[in-house]
């Protein structure tokens, strides 16, 4: 009985070594990758994972046609164009960008507003900014620059800017508070003479205490 018992003993520790040695070469995880990867391929591309699941990576959202996360998003839209790519846009004149320029309408840069009355409505452009006067040209109305220096009443130089207009005055003459007249600069209080300084209307003149004259450069005494 004994020789019995110490076979049946020997038989199971084999069976269980065996056991143990299968379970050791088959690792468990092995499988995820390939999981992983038909996973992948069921949703399609694009699609991003995190600990709360999966979703559309940012800049990419769901096909209606496929429900697979293959259509592109541009923030900012591309207007006439195509969106191609996050934030890029095909344009109709060939060029990509984040945006694509729109088209000149009738009413031009300023665009549209819809008028409306009893007797129906209709489209009329938008009141241009101050400064700016509306003007009819072959791509619609547009809103062009006023050139106030035309009847600006500046008592120095006029200087015409987009939307307005800018007084200047001459040498030795600076704008007063009104910025249009111009009054006299006291060039003396910056002390440019060695001796004396007498101040004049857009100048002024250096003199010296006697005993001395002026020098060569009408501002030095010698």
């Amino acid at each position: 009985p004994s020789v019995m018992l110490a076979e049946l003993l020997f038989q199971a520790a084999c069976v269980s070594l065996l056991l143990s040695g299968g379970q050791g070469r088959v690792y468990p995880g092995r499988k995820k990758p390939h999981s992983f990867a038909v996973e992948r391929r069921r949703v399609g591309p694009h699609v991003c994972f995190s600990g709360f699941g999966s979703g559309c990576c940012p800049g990419w959202m769901l096909s209606p046609g496929s429900g697979q996360c293959t259509l592109p998003l541009c923030s900012f839209g591309c207007g006439s164009g195509l969106c191609i790519a996050p934030n890029l846009c095909s344009c109709p004149d060939g060029e990509q960008g984040i945006t694509c320029p729109e088209p000149p309408g009738t009413c031009g840069e300023y665009g549209c507003d819809l008028s409306c009355n009893h007797g129906g409505c209709q489209e009329v452009a938008r009141v241009c900014p101050l400064g700016f006067s509306m003007v009819e040209t072959p791509n619609g109305i547009r809103c062009t620059d006023i050139n106030e220096c035309l009847s600006a009443a500046c008592e120095g130089l006029c200087v015409n800017t987009e939307g307005g207009f800018v007084c200047e005055c001459g040498p030795g003459m600076q704008l007063s508070a009104d910025r249009h007249s111009c009054q006299d600069t006291d060039e003396c209080l910056a002390t440019p003479c060695q001796h004396r300084c007498k101040n004049s209307i857009g100048s002024y003149r250096c003199s010296c205490r006697p005993g001395y004259h002026l020098h060569g450069n009408r501002h030095s005494c010698v």
